[in-house]
């Protein structure tokens, strides 16, 4: 379902992209409001789901997380019971920060963050102990350009 927004929700929800400890006078103050209209409309759009978990963004550098794999799985298993089974491994590893089901050649792409490569391969006889795979190929991140989390709104 769409939601729809006007021009001071947009504001809003950048302003809120930008930094969400901001205190509700900034926010009004950055979009041209006063601060109950504000609250209102940060309200309704957490209710509709537009605004869902607040949440910190670490640097995962300074964490001691300095390799990123971009992991391809290819699968010769289409069965609901291997896909929730496959499912549920991804889920219980916290080295996975996103994983994504595609069209075409490649079924799943996994970002996955550790410390090293070494780290990488415990991950990787980890899930392929839980779930059988035909084929994966792990891709190392030289350098991230660019990561946002920040929709154009």
């Amino acid at each position: 379902m769409e939601v729809r927004l006007d021009d001071l929700d947009r504001k809003i929800l950048a302003a809120l992209q930008r930094d969400a400890s901001q205190s509700l006078d900034d926010i009004a103050r950055a979009v041209g409001s006063s601060k109950t209209p504000v609250w209102n409309r940060i309200k309704k759009m957490r209710e509709a789901k537009v605004i869902g978990q607040q949440t910190v963004i670490l640097d995962p550098q300074a964490l001691g997380f300095e390799a990123c794999f971009f992991v391809l799985v290819r699968t010769s298993e289409h069965e609901a019971d291997w896909q929730e089974r496959f499912l549920q491994a991804l889920r219980a590893r916290p080295e996975v920060m996103e994983a994504h089901r595609l069209a075409g050649d490649i079924d799943y792409i996994l970002k996955v963050r550790v410390a090293n490569a070494r780290a990488y391969d415990t991950f990787y006889q980890a899930m392929i102990s839980e779930v059988k795979i035909f084929n994966v190929t792990a891709l190392l991140s030289m350098e991230e350009i660019k990561s946002t989390t920040v929709l154009p709104v």
